[in-house]
């Protein structure tokens, strides 16, 4: 693989956002996703952020979650798919709003927490997602798990995906992240995960936690701002890449 994408969530804690720790991951990275006010963010941390990732000529794209500021949208719901709708399509105007107001536009969608890892193998809940992104645009790109039926539903309903990767997290067996809730759940070494992201990008696989091989072939990989030690994680992740020729192209 010649070129692939850095993507990473943000604008979703008003301090990194306003103190520097958020734009210090900047010059890894290709692209950004941006809380809209469900899980996080509000109009100053989005508006804030789009001015950072537009410094750094960044792809920006929204980044819509449960409206469940409490739990941080990691908490599984089983909300009406017209609820989960509504509340998509009125994060990603949100976002998409701000941006026109200083001249930059979205290039895709990643939905954030829990509301991805039940639509990763829910179809249902991850159409909803496509139709509250369908009435704003449908030449957004929707950011969804490697090889997960989600991406089906996405292409079926008339847009372009890109199959995502994680650096920083585990995986199960079966090709699904390894919860939260387990200790082991995120790697937090910048030496092990620039090891992973390059095995993705060079190989298209991970190994699991039971040492099995997943296959994927991803057009993005994924280091979260929230993770311990996230710049170093980054700065690796990007130099690990483009040391073995590797550009970091955004997602358009």
């Amino acid at each position: 693989m010649s070129c692939i994408d850095i993507n990473c969530d943000m604008g979703e804690v008003p301090e990194d956002v306003f103190n520097g720790a958020q734009e210090a991951l900047m010059p890894s990275l290709a692209s950004v996703n941006i809380a809209c006010g469900g899980h996080a963010g509000d109009a100053k941390t989005m508006r804030a952020t789009i001015e950072q990732a537009l410094r750094w000529r960044l792809a920006i794209g929204a980044h819509p979650g449960y409206e469940d500021r409490v739990n941080f949208g990691r908490i599984e719901l089983n909300l009406p798919p017209e609820v989960v709708s509504e509340s998509v399509f009125k994060q990603v105007r949100a976002l998409a709003d701000i941006a026109a107001a200083n001249s930059a536009h979205l290039t895709h969608v990643k939905p954030h927490g829990a509301l991805y890892n039940q639509a990763v193998k829910n179809r249902e809940l991850a159409q909803a997602i496509a139709d509250g992104v369908a009435p704003f645009s449908r030449d957004l790109v929707l950011v969804g798990l490697a090889e997960a039926p989600m991406l089906d539903v996405f292409r079926n309903a008339g847009f372009r995906v890109a199959a995502e990767a994680f650096a920083d997290r585990r995986y199960e067996a079966d090709g699904t992240l390894r919860s939260r809730k387990f200790e082991d759940a995120l790697i937090r070494e910048p030496e092990e995960a620039a090891e992973q992201a390059l095995r993705i990008a060079q190989n298209g696989c991970v190994i699991a936690c039971d040492g099995s091989e997943i296959r994927l072939q991803p057009d993005t990989i994924c280091v979260h701002s929230d993770t311990p030690g996230a710049t170093q994680i980054a700065a690796a992740v990007a130099k690990a890449l483009r040391d073995a020729g590797i550009t970091l192209s955004p997602l358009s």
